[in-house]
C-alpha cells in the first residue's frame, strides 16, 4: 500500500477539506485529490464525499481511518529504530482547530527549524499510552488529576481557555455582550462531539451538574463544520468553543461569541510527556510554553475539583 497516499488521506480526514491538507503536507490540492483518487482504486471503494463545505468521510472511510494510523505509526517505529534522535518531534494535539494546535503552531513559528509530526489521537487513555509507548512524544490533554496518572508520566498546565458561547444571529441571547452561568441555567446547549468516556464529556458533564445546565449530544456528529452551519440557521441552538480555538466560518453564517462569566468557565489545557524522553526538542517546547502561558482571566474563574472530575471516575454526574 502507497504510504504516501495513506498519509495524505489521514490529512484530509483531519482537516476536513482537500485545500487544507495540501497546505499542511506542502504539496498542491491536485497531487492530493491524485492520491486519494489512487488509494480509491486501489481499495476499491470511496473514502470521500466531496461537498461544497469539503471532505465528508464515507462509512468506508471512516472504517479505514483507525488502521491508516496504525500504517503511518507502524512506519515511524520502523524509521525510529535506524535513526534514533533525528526524528521528528511527534505532538498530539487531538483535533487541528482547537486552542493547543495554535499553542503548537505558535512554537513552531518561534521555533521553525524544529521539525514536528502532529497527529490527532482521540481520547486521553490512548493519548497517555501512546506517550508511555513511545509512539509520540506529548499530548495536550485537560488533566484534572495528576496524582492518578502512571509515575513515569509528567504533565504542565500550559493553557486555561475561557469558554464562549457560540450562537447564530436569530438566537435569544445573539444581542448579548455577555452573559452568566446562572443565566445559562435550563437552556440547551448542543455538543454533538462529546463521546462517553473523554475527558472533555467528563468536563462538560460535571460543569452542566454543577449549574445546572442542558448539554446534550444527541444527533449525529458530523464534524465542526455542520455543526457552525446548524448553529447560524437555528434560534434556539448554541454550543460552546475555547477562547483561543482557530474556527472559521461563512460571513453570512453571522455567528456570535459570546463571554460567559460569573465565573468563568475555563478549559484547563495540559502538557503531557514521559519523564524520561530524552528529545531535546521536547525541552524546547516545554520552555516555551512556560514562557508565553497566557495570563488566566480577569473574571473569577470555574475548573472542576480534581478529586472528582477524572474520565474513568464510575461517581461522575452525566448530563441529563
Amino acid at each position: 500500500m502507497d504510504l504516501e497516499a495513506v498519509r495524505t488521506f489521514v490529512a484530509v480526514a483531519d482537516a476536513g477539506r482537500f485545500q487544507e491538507a495540501a497546505a499542511d503536507l506542502a504539496i498542491t490540492q491536485q497531487a492530493v485529490s491524485k492520491r486519494i483518487a489512487a488509494l480509491e482504486k486501489d481499495l476499491a471503494v470511496r473514502l470521500f464525499t466531496r461537498t461544497a463545505r469539503g471532505a465528508r468521510l464515507t462509512v468506508d472511510g471512516q472504517a479505514f481511518l483507525p488502521h491508516a494510523r496504525d500504517l503511518l505509526r507502524a512506519e515511524e517505529r520502523a524509521a525510529d529504530s535506524v535513526r534514533p534522535g533525528r526524528r521528528a518531534l511527534r505532538v498530539d494535539v487531538i483535533n487541528r482547530r482547537i486552542a493547543p494546535a495554535a499553542l503548537l503552531r505558535g512554537f513552531h513559528g518561534a521555533h521553525p527549524e524544529t521539525e514536528l509530526d502532529v497527529v490527532t489521537l482521540f481520547d486521553a487513555d490512548t493519548a497517555v499510552a501512546a506517550v508511555r509507548a513511545g509512539t509520540i512524544d506529548a499530548s495536550f490533554r485537560a488533566v484534572a488529576s495528576p496524582s492518578r496518572l502512571p509515575d513515569d508520566i509528567e504533565t504542565a498546565r500550559v493553557l486555561d481557555d475561557p469558554l464562549r458561547l457560540l450562537t447564530g444571529p436569530g438566537h435569544e441571547l445573539a444581542g448579548a455582550g455577555s452573559i452568566t452561568l446562572a443565566e445559562l441555567a435550563g437552556r440547551r446547549i448542543w455538543m454533538p462531539g462529546n463521546a462517553a468516556g473523554t475527558e472533555w464529556t467528563a468536563y462538560y458533564d460535571r460543569l452542566a451538574a454543577e449549574f445546572g445546565l442542558i448539554i446534550d449530544a444527541i444527533g449525529p456528529n458530523f464534524g465542526s463544520d455542520a455543526l457552525l452551519e446548524s448553529i447560524a440557521g437555528s434560534p434556539t441552538l448554541a454550543t460552546f468553543v475555547g477562547e483561543h480555538d482557530r474556527l472559521v466560518w461563512p460571513a453570512h453564517y453571522d455567528l456570535r461569541r459570546i463571554v460567559v462569566h460569573d465565573p468563568t468557565p475555563v478549559y484547563p489545557h495540559s502538557l503531557v510527556w514521559r519523564r524520561d524522553n530524552p528529545h531535546p526538542a521536547l525541552a524546547a517546547l516545554r520552555a516555551h510554553l512556560e514562557a508565553t502561558r497566557p495570563d488566566a482571566p480577569d473574571d473569577t474563574t470555574w475548573i472542576p475539583d480534581d478529586t472528582t472530575w477524572t474520565p474513568d471516575d464510575p461517581g461522575r454526574t452525566t448530563t441529563p
